[in-house]
């Protein structure tokens, strides 16, 4: 069966068998961190257009795969267009290296932001009044933020109202949530 052109691996049939799992382990390096496979290696299988379309793909498939942590059955379903071979070789690559992908995936999660919070400190004050009202009685928080981005800590302060503070918690509160489902 050809795989038709779109599909997201159809270039894949171009490369000999033999040369499938050596690829894929390289491209998965390269997703880890190390060295992607050089084009030299492969420039008579496809021309460099089509190899930056090569590693684009395969790059993209493999985290996407992972990253929904998609059933082995689904996968299959994505590769029908594909040989046997190459098949059975993403399917191994997928098997053996699963969580090298995932470990990198969430290293790019985490390289979103440097920063940590180092320390905080709050305090609470009732405003009684302002210059264009005469009784307020307003409370708001003062937060106090040491953050330490690039090994230098750096203080933040916010004042806040209620309704502030309020959307602030939430915020936190959806955070917690999505970390979680990581773990």
């Amino acid at each position: 069966m050809e795989p038709e052109e779109g599909t997201a691996l159809w270039r894949l049939q171009k490369l000999p068998a033999e040369l499938g799992p050596q690829l894929l382990h390289k491209i998965i390096d390269g997703i880890c961190g190390r060295a992607y496979p050089l084009y030299q290696n492969y420039h008579s299988v496809w021309d460099s257009t089509e190899w930056i379309h090569v590693l684009e793909d395969i790059t993209t498939f493999f985290k996407v795969i992972v990253g929904k942590n998609l059933s082995d059955e689904e996968i299959s379903q994505q590769l029908d267009q594909l040989n046997s071979f190459h098949q059975e070789a993403i399917m191994k690559c997928l098997k053996s290296r699963k969580d090298d992908i995932r470990q990198a995936l969430l290293g790019e999660i985490v390289d979103i932001s440097s920063a940590q919070l180092q320390n905080f400190d709050w305090q609470l004050k009732l405003a009684l009044s302002s210059d264009k009202i005469a009784t307020l009685q307003m409370p708001l928080l003062n937060l106090h933020l040491d953050v330490k981005e690039n090994g230098e800590v750096k203080p933040y302060s916010v004042e806040m109202s209620k309704e502030e503070l309020q959307n602030l918690i939430n915020s936190l509160e959806a955070a917690n949530k999505v970390v979680l489902q990581l773990k």
